[in-house]
């Protein structure tokens, strides 16, 4: 896999500009993505996946990253989601969402909208979820809105799936709308009273980060036998988003070293700035940076699997305070991995900055991520805080 990615990369470069123009990848590089299984990785093998382990993943989208990151944004968030399938949806579900021959690519978007009405045998949804990255090439969305039983109690977050032909993807990504991830697929998804069958809905606690959601285990993990479906979303979904931009700091690296190996100092002594102590620090200290955001990120899948595997050999439920945890590592691997990039454009000199230049675009992207809601660490501390100290968390409904 990690030799199949690679071998794309100079592909990816050559195709930046025309991705970003377009608002993702061409269709070309999807069929080469498709070629190279990278839509199958995590996918279960009963339905035509390889089912290798989140770590395998997600160095899998760092490599494709380091070629285009906002394409592999893109991809990441396209390809991930079948984890979230199989491990969550009943047999019957994912017998007809992966279908027969085991294609599915879907974006998540997590935030709620949308309305949902109770029909017979299942519900009509309605409205816009925005933001739905790695959606021009999907076979499927999955979405998250809220459902009123009535009860008095508060509306449920529920997940559900719909196939291609059910949504409309809106034109509303790529060229100068963003000031980066342009090639991110991030277009919204627009669905008009569409039924949704019962088994094609689950409940959304929490990013299944609560310990009764996993008392006995999952449909993944009765259906498939292997722990890594018990599906704990919370540092899956974070991971998803902090591959690319560390894909983006091993771009950065590379830009930068061509840069100072063909270009002199400004000021004496007039040298290459390979040579030059400056330029050496701010490259070594960058490759430190992101061999670490990426170490961590690793770090951070493997402690996951282990949990899982705990949980599977003892019963040992993955606690609020592990996920929470998990993805504060994630978020600082993000923030560490901006941090190289950033350093980098702000001392590769002026010609970097300039549109179309590749670092410019690296710095552009890794804003994105910087902006996300997700990424946001000074906010997420406390609910780390509040976890350790025993007291009521309040994220989400924890």
């Amino acid at each position: 896999m990690l030799r199949r990615a690679r071998a794309l990369r100079s592909r990816l470069r050559e195709q930046q500009e025309e991705s970003n123009q377009r608002g993702t990848y061409s269709p070309e590089m999807h069929e080469a993505f498709r070629d190279a299984g990278f839509y199958r990785i995590c996918q279960p093998r009963m339905f035509g996946g390889y089912e290798f382990d989140l770590p395998t993943f997600y160095r899998v989208m760092i490599e494709v990253s380091r070629g285009h990151p906002s394409a592999g944004w893109c991809l990441t968030l396209a390809a991930s989601h079948a984890f979230a399938i199989a491990s969550h949806w009943g047999e019957d579900a994912q017998r007809e969402i992966f279908g027969p021959y085991g294609e599915f690519v879907a974006p998540h978007r997590a935030l709620p909208s949308g309305t949902a009405r109770k029909a017979d045998g299942g519900y009509i949804v309605n409205g816009t979820w925005g933001y739905a990255s790695g959606i021009p090439y999907s076979t499927h969305l999955v979405a998250t809105t809220l459902i009123d039983d009535g009860d008095g109690r508060r509306p449920r977050a529920v997940n559900f799936v719909v196939p291609r032909s059910n949504y409309t993807i809106l034109d509303d990504w790529g060229g100068d709308s963003t000031l980066g991830m342009r090639a991110s697929g991030s277009n919204s998804a627009r669905l008009d009273d569409v039924f949704v069958p019962s088994h094609h809905i689950v409940d959304f606690p929490s990013f299944y980060a609560l310990p009764d959601s996993m008392k006995d285990g999952t449909p993944g993990t009765r259906l498939h036998g292997n722990p890594m479906y018990l599906g704990r979303l919370m540092a899956p979904y974070h991971a998803s988003l902090v591959a690319p931009v560390i894909g983006a700091a091993r771009a950065a690296i590379d830009e930068y070293e061509k840069i100072i190996n063909s270009e002199t100092t400004i000021f004496p002594p007039f040298v290459l700035r390979r040579d030059h102590y400056d330029f050496q620090r701010n490259f070594g200290y960058a490759i430190m940076l992101t061999d670490s955001a990426e170490a961590l990120l690793l770090q951070a899948c493997e402690q996951l699997m282990e949990k899982c595997h705990e949980w599977q050999a003892s019963g040992k439920p993955v606690t609020l305070d592990d996920n929470l945890r998990l993805w504060g590592m994630l978020q600082t691997a993000g923030r560490i991995a901006c941090d190289a990039t950033e350093l980098l454009f702000q001392t590769a000199g002026t010609t970097a900055a300039r549109k179309g230049q590749p670092l410019q675009q690296y710095f552009s992207d890794v804003q994105m991520y910087r902006g996300h809601p997700s990424a946001q660490y000074l906010a997420f501390g406390p609910y780390i805080a509040r976890s350790q100290l025993g007291m009521r968390i309040g994220l989400m409904d924890m």
